[in-house]
């Protein structure tokens, strides 16, 4: 049985790299959103043309990358969020709540100063992780 996984989560680090490369060896193919910021940005633009403002450019692509997320999640039979202290994680609690909405079993990695912020996503995820280690025993738990 392979497992489709969804990484939600911020596009900066090399956090989804490092699951992959400490989950091989289990049957697992991982989707999430675009990884290339410029791409996702003028994604409406490349696609429809040139926008009339800035803000009509983010909300063509704004469509089309929610598109892309909704129907990888939709095909994902877990998704693992990460949020970090880093940066804000707007995207990340909006795939994390779209994964429960979804009834997608999500594993939440938060680190513990983000308890408090994060509480109430974190009572409603299946699981809640401090690490991307703990995330992938997890999913190593699985197929035990």
């Amino acid at each position: 049985m392979e497992l489709v996984v969804y990484l939600a989560g911020e596009i900066h680090s090399n956090w989804r790299e490092e699951i992959k490369e400490k989950s091989k060896g289990l049957p697992l193919k991982f989707v999430g959103p675009m990884l290339d910021h410029d791409r996702s940005d003028h994604i409406g633009e490349e696609i429809i043309g040139k926008q009339l403002s800035s803000i009509h450019k983010d909300e063509a692509a704004s469509a089309i990358n929610n598109l892309r997320t909704e129907l990888l999640l939709g095909k994902a039979d877990v998704v693992i969020a990460l949020f970090g202290s880093k940066y804000k994680q707007w995207n990340t609690a909006m795939d994390a709540s779209k994964a429960l909405t979804l009834q997608k079993p999500l594993i939440l990695v938060r680190p513990e100063d983000l308890h408090h912020p994060l509480k109430e996503l974190s009572n409603k995820a299946n699981v809640t992780v401090e690490n991307v280690d703990q995330a992938i025993q997890v999913l190593k738990y699985i197929f035990e």
